[in-house]
């Protein structure tokens, strides 16, 4: 099933089941999506991301960054990351996604994806450290990008386009029955930035 609408009914649950998905489609003119997609590429403390599986330790071409409100450590790919300081920007964002959902978030992971080769595997951010059943609030500035999901049970999917500018969120118990990803198009050759806020339980 993909999702492909002109208009942008908010309070849709794309997810048939298990889970709840709202996109809110774009929150920002094109001008300023594009003020804040080049505020954060060059503001942020890029790093490429790293994985040890099976093991075998990985550094990634996707660079990633943590921000949050205190020095969390947060754990994944058996890594640990210790999060920044917000920068002046971050907060902006975070106040403009805070109120456009209701929700509260004290933190952010951002990835930087260069073009259509770089890419994020099927997983569910289903961390110990994050609050279970929160709502994980994603933002899209860049390229546009498929997104998917898949139910961990059926192997049903939902497929959407993340446009510049846009905002998806996943909450409920999303997590717990559904897998997403971030496939990978050779189509796409210019750079994607993605803003994930969430809560860590202190």
């Amino acid at each position: 099933m993909s999702l492909f609408e002109d208009t942008i009914d908010r309070t849709k649950n794309w997810l048939p089941q298990d889970g709840t998905v709202n996109y809110y489609g774009k929150l920002f003119s094109q001008q300023d999506a594009d003020h804040y997609f080049q505020i954060l590429f060059d503001s942020i403390a890029w790093r490429n991301d790293e994985a040890v599986i099976f093991g075998k330790h990985f550094i990634t071409k996707r660079k990633v960054a943590w921000y949050g409100d205190k020095p969390f450590e947060y754990r994944y790919s058996n890594i640990t990351k210790q999060a920044l300081p917000w920068t002046e920007a971050l907060l902006k964002l975070k106040k403009i996604i805070e109120q456009e959902t209701g929700e509260s978030f004290n933190s952010c992971l951002l990835n930087l994806y260069h073009n259509g080769d770089e890419s994020m595997a099927w997983h569910s951010d289903g961390e110990t450290d994050l609050k279970k059943d929160g709502a994980i609030a994603s933002l899209s500035f860049g390229a546009e990008r498929k997104f998917a999901f898949k139910h961990k049970q059926t192997g049903e999917k939902v497929e959407l386009i993340l446009q510049h500018g846009s905002l998806l969120v996943m909450k409920d118990t999303t997590q717990t029955h559904w897998l997403h990803r971030l496939p990978q198009s050779k189509k796409i050759t210019t750079p994607r930035i993605n803003l994930t806020f969430r809560t860590i339980v202190e």
